[in-house]
């Protein structure tokens, strides 16, 4: 993979993280802080920013350059979701850009040796949000006082830090240098750090240190404890170091926007970072807008409320079957308009029999592949489109899309067609013959076949599809019971073996590539409905969960180590082939249909907004890969402040 990237590495280091002085082009001090810069409560901008600062020329990306102000409003549907922040900000160590490349970001550069050695370069400079440095030795805390320590991390180091079992090590020459190191190559490491949800294997260190039994003052930290109400200094401290999470306005970050909501209200302001370490080529730091407002509505209410006008910028909530909705909006007068960006998810809609469930009968069928198979086959998914999509959406099981390398069209239609007589066949060559006075059929045990779906109540076009399949799945003798509940509720169910069936998107990245870290398609994540359980098991390295008993599942996870132990592209797209024919013969996830266009409500005066785009979780965070930062309105002297 990195006799790719490694060039792209090189070339962005040159481009993007080229040194800023002062006196060539000075730094355009924000209106948002001035007061405090003016009362000398904060440096000014030539001193805030990194001395080699990330410099972004937005007129080489055919963006335009912006002025600073205004507040964005934005919507989510749970306040846990405040974590958006993190994704659609999309700072990271190295993160990809519009093209999908990799380059560095946080990082001034990095040097790959050997696809095992990686020493990450920090700019000399950069400070944390509360003004802190950042340097070496907030990777040296976390390695050593966090991912090390048995009573914050039982299990020690994450698996990011692990490549077939051996453990990586972390070295620190400088203040400026880390050293991640691996005794095997792994061709993963980059890309990990660039996700949607990344690693963060750095912590604020000058900020925890005041809560870790190893630095802070035991009896200031005995209050605290007391204070918040935890049992211990490592349940505090596990509590405020939230960087994904984002829901600790103390904790410094170094994402574009910071947390300036002490408490857990409907309404969520985060204001610009005073030492955020992008600037476009004019010299005017990032982010350009100031504030960003984030609401917490109910799920149902975000399509009315966009309708309305009450947001600048919104996809989250929002499915095809709202653009009806939008546009009307649009025609009433509503200061906004819809784009409909791609979809990268492999699947708008998938259901996953849980292969795991506790019931043993119902999890002896549903092991079964023909059973899989013929739920498949017993969905008509040319009616779901044509009614939830106005045929958009391109019909077919989970596979690889057509943009993607590995894309087939035998995957994509694997058992696929809706023929309920070859459905039915199946099922009867299983012995499952016996049927209830109202036509179901009954399992080995003579219970009659309820079928029972899970989902997480959020989407009204899953809704709609399931009450398609339920008419469908009755002519097979299988009846559908959908049963919605809270997201959190849903995946501990399935987490613990007691739920059937969930729904939800395909794999998160449908666009796969020779050098895209195929893991998740083999057990390795609890996350994945159709084997949660295995995933536990391999998260855990055995501690929890159950290990995996099935021989196709097997084989994924020897060909994913197979792929992390290649060295060459022909190598590595073999081992992603064989493993998406195995997920397409298998069916551990059911698709449906892909690529249904994602409204995006953008305001009207909101420039830098790509009119054509992909809405993916992977790679790209969302809006992250796209940039937020660098949107800005274009209005008559819009300005926010936060009062202090």
């Amino acid at each position: 993979m990195f006799r790719h990237l490694r060039p792209l590495l090189l070339a962005a280091a040159v481009a993007l993280a080229a040194p800023l002085a002062a006196q060539t082009l000075p730094v355009q001090e924000s209106s948002f802080w001035a007061d405090q810069v003016a009362r000398g409560v904060m440096p000014p901008a030539a001193q805030r920013i990194p001395q080699e600062p990330l410099v972004v020329d937005l007129e080489a990306k055919g963006r335009s350059f912006g002025k600073q102000g205004g507040t964005l409003r934005t919507m989510i549907s749970r306040s846990k979701d405040v974590r958006q922040m993190v994704v659609y900000g999309y700072a990271r160590l190295v993160g990809y850009d519009q093209n999908y490349n990799l380059k560095p970001d946080i990082l001034r550069d990095v040097t790959v040796e050997d696809d095992r050695r990686f020493t990450l370069h920090l700019r000399k400079g950069h400070k944390w949000s509360d003004g802190s440095d950042f340097t070496s030795a907030d990777f040296a805390y976390w390695w050593n006082d966090v991912a090390n320590n048995p009573e914050l991390t039982p299990n020690g180091p994450p698996d990011v830090m692990r490549v077939r079992g051996q453990l990586a090590t972390m070295t620190f020459p400088d203040p400026w240098t880390v050293v991640v190191e691996w005794p095997v190559a792994n061709p993963e490491f980059l890309q990990e750090l660039a996700a949607a949800r990344p690693p963060f294997i750095y912590r604020p260190s000058t900020y925890l240190k005041n809560f870790h039994a190893n630095y802070a003052d035991p009896d200031l930290l005995e209050k605290e404890i007391d204070r918040q109400r935890v049992r211990g200094w490592a349940a505090l401290h596990n509590r405020i170091d939230n960087m994904y999470k984002f829901d600790n306005p103390d904790l410094p970050t170094l994402q574009p926007w910071m947390n300036a909501t002490p408490n857990r209200s409907s309404r969520q302001l985060y204001v610009r970072n005073p030492y955020f370490h992008r600037v476009d080529a004019r010299g005017v730091q990032l982010p350009y807008i100031d504030v960003v407002e984030m609401t917490v509505v109910g799920a149902g209410l975000v399509a009315a409320k966009s309708n309305a006008g009450e947001v600048d910028l919104q996809a989250r909530g929002l499915d095809f079957n709202d653009v009806s909705v939008l546009k009307k909006g649009e025609s009433d007068g509503a200061d906004y308009h819809t784009l409909l960006w791609g979809n990268g998810a492999a699947s708008q809609i998938a259901i996953y029999p849980n292969l795991n469930f506790a019931d043993p009968v119902w999890r002896e069928v549903m092991r079964d592949v023909r059973f899989r198979r013929a739920l498949s086959m017993g969905i008509d998914r040319h009616m779901i489109n044509r009614a939830l999509y106005f045929g958009l959406g391109m019909e077919g099981g989970m596979t690889a899309l057509p943009e993607s390398a590995f894309f087939s069209e035998a995957n994509l239609h694997a058992w696929a067609s809706y023929d309920p007589d070859a459905a039915n066949a199946l099922l009867d060559d299983m012995g499952l013959t016996e049927r209830t006075p109202a036509g179901l059929r009954k399992l080995p045990d003579g219970r009659p076949m309820e079928f029972v779906i899970e989902t997480a109540g959020e989407r009204q076009e899953v809704e709609n599809a399931l009450a398609i399949i339920t008419d469908t799945w009755r002519e097979l003798g299988i009846k559908l019971v959908m049963r919605p509940l809270d997201r959190d509720i849903l995946r501990n169910r399935l987490y613990a073996g007691v739920s059937m069936a969930g729904v939800w998107y395909g794999w998160d990245n449908g666009l796969p590539q020779p050098y895209t870290p195929p893991g998740y398609l083999a057990p390795t994540e609890q996350d994945f409905m159709a084997w949660p359980m295995w995933g536990q098991y391999y998260q855990t390295r055995g501690a929890a969960g159950e290990p995996v008993d099935m021989p196709q599942a097997k084989r994924l996870l020897v060909l994913s180590e197979e792929w992390s132990a290649a060295t060459d592209t022909e190598t590595r797209s073999a081992i992603w082939r064989e493993m998406l024919e195995i997920h397409a013969s298998e069916q551990y996830g059911i698709g449906i249909l892909s690529e249904a266009p994602q409204p995006i409500v953008v305001n009207n005066a909101l420039r830098n907004v790509p009119e054509v785009a992909t809405w993916a979780w992977e790679p790209g965070a969302h809006f992250g890969v796209h940039r937020i930062d660098e949107f800005w309105f274009d209005l008559p002297a819009q300005t926010a402040r936060v009062s202090e």
